[in-house]
């Protein structure tokens, strides 16, 4: 099993559910178990979010490269814009303990995967690595 598969999407947030069929997709033909798919394409949500909310400050005409690679080992996504610049320091998500709606979703996505990486190198825009190491069965 060795699988990748390259989408790109509008930056508009009707497409989020786009991007969840496409990660269960990927999770089910991949042999993933239900309970990690529906963790996953939760998180894959809210990263896809936070890039229309904050790269691109709610336009909804710019592109939202999605790479997906699978292994019998990890399920690789990376995430990429075009749009502002992101510093790693601001993606801390606010604190658990100030309760109320939204700003969580940094705090689930880094639950959900075992690494999540912001590539200092890429020159404009953004990349965003999340990967989630599988048990082999």
């Amino acid at each position: 099993m060795n699988n990748s598969v390259v989408v790109t999407i509008p930056s508009h947030p009707k497409y989020l559910s786009v991007v969840r069929d496409i990660t269960a997709g990927i999770g089910k033909v991949n042999g993933l178990a239900d309970s990690i798919i529906g963790d996953i394409k939760l998180a894959v949500d809210e990263a896809c979010s936070n890039v229309m909310k904050h790269a691109y400050k709610g336009e909804t005409d710019k592109k939202i490269l999605l790479k997906y690679k699978v292994t019998k080992r990890s399920f690789k996504l990376t995430i990429e814009d075009k749009g502002t610049k992101v510093n790693m320091e601001n993606m801390k998500g606010r604190d658990l303990e100030d309760i109320k709606p939204g700003g969580l979703g940094i705090h689930f996505i880094k639950r959900v995967f075992d690494v999540f990486e912001l590539d200092e190198k890429k020159k404009s825009g953004n990349r965003l690595i999340l990967i989630k190491y599988l048990k082999e069965k």
